[in-house]
């Protein structure tokens, strides 16, 4: 496997890649914007630099079309939207799926409106939310809130709901586990997620598992999701009335799919744990400082679960690791100008006072 990026020669999304394996016929609209086809980035400074001995993969999702992996599930949601008639879709939101709704629905010629926790969204998602021309409603609660009202929009004629409570979104997000095989050869032995409303790790797991009852792919991995320790309601087996993490991706008291995570993690013999802001912010500027890939917080809650199983001893030597990189690090601008480790400097015009600064 190359560190490259892979062909993107005669792509066409992935309704067009993987239709025999989606819920789509001749009669659905496809609506998309080329998603999927995304890099599987090796990462061997960050595996040396952490004191493993294993191959890691990132699926680096922030290449997408709105910049995070739920492009993938959005363009299943919203075409199947379009082929039911509906003119409305809707969604709850921590940011991703707010920018992805916005634009596909924008794409589709269809309305858009967002319900996002007020205050809790980073700038670069809300940005997209309003640049696509949604209705953008910020809610005075969480997100599990949000998602309740959302549920009650989608009992309206003619509204879609288009969070991953919708099974098609699962279905769509998918793709990503046969994208990761094709590009492999087969499975890995290990893939880490980071676990917010818990749609990615529910739909990685059917993808691998579809892949394999269809004999393209010989084994299946163990499937291992992270949540924020102070947004954990996996971890604690219960909901968190008010999730908090610097990773506002997956600040979610009371997973959509948490079933499916969890069956997810049982039959495949990993396990859901929790990581601290600490550690994920410290592996978010790790991957960044070694590997030169710009990540979301939340993405870096995934790798934080890597150096702590690694430290356990828990992957073993010449293992291959995938790990899915959520969102691109320019979704959340703020958290990174916060925790860089170095800032700006302002020197004069200068020459010499330039390579006074450089030590030259």
């Amino acid at each position: 496997m190359s560190q490259g990026v892979q062909n993107t020669a005669g792509w066409r999304g992935v309704i067009d890649r993987y239709r025999d394996q989606l819920p789509v016929s001749d009669a659905t609209p496809v609506v998309t914007l080329l998603e999927g086809n995304t890099p599987l980035v090796r990462v061997p400074d960050f595996v040396k630099a952490i004191g493993g001995e294993f191959d890691l993969y990132l699926k680096y999702e922030g290449v997408n079309p709105t910049c995070s992996f739920k492009d993938r599930g959005m363009t299943l949601a919203v075409s199947k939207a379009k082929e039911r008639g509906a003119q409305v879709v809707v969604c709850a939101s921590t940011g991703n799926t707010s920018a992805a709704a916005a634009a596909y629905a924008a794409r589709a010629g269809m309305q858009c409106v967002v319900l996002i926790p007020e205050g809790n969204i980073a700038l670069g998602k809300l940005a997209q939310s309003l640049m696509y021309g949604a209705q953008t409603l910020q809610i005075q609660g969480n997100f599990d809130q949000a998602l309740d009202i959302v549920r009650g929009l989608g009992e309206s004629k003619g509204v879609e709901v288009v969070n991953s409570i919708n099974p098609v979104r699962i279905e769509g997000q998918k793709t990503a586990a046969f994208e990761v095989c094709d590009a492999l050869g087969d499975a890995p032995d290990f893939h880490f997620l980071p676990v917010g409303n818990a749609g990615n790790i529910t739909a990685y797991w059917k993808g691998y598992q579809q892949y394999e009852e269809v004999a393209k792919s010989d084994t299946l991995p163990r499937m291992m999701g992270f949540q924020a320790a102070g947004a954990a309601p996996i971890v604690a087996g219960e909901p968190v009335a008010n999730p908090e993490t610097v990773a506002s991706a997956i600040r979610i008291g009371n997973p959509a799919s948490w079933q499916g995570a969890k069956a997810a993690v049982q039959f495949s013999g990993g396990k859901i744990d929790k990581v601290t802001d600490e550690q994920i912010v410290a592996a978010y500027k790790q991957l960044a400082s070694t590997e030169g890939v710009f990540v979301e917080p939340a993405s870096a809650a995934a790798l934080a679960g890597i150096i702590n199983i690694s430290a356990a001893g828990g992957i073993d030597e010449g293992s291959i690791v995938v790990a899915t990189m959520t969102g691109h690090g320019l979704k959340d601008p703020d958290s990174a100008v916060t925790y860089a480790s170095s800032e700006a400097k302002v020197v004069s015009a200068d020459l010499e006072a330039v390579k006074a600064v450089m030590g030259l």
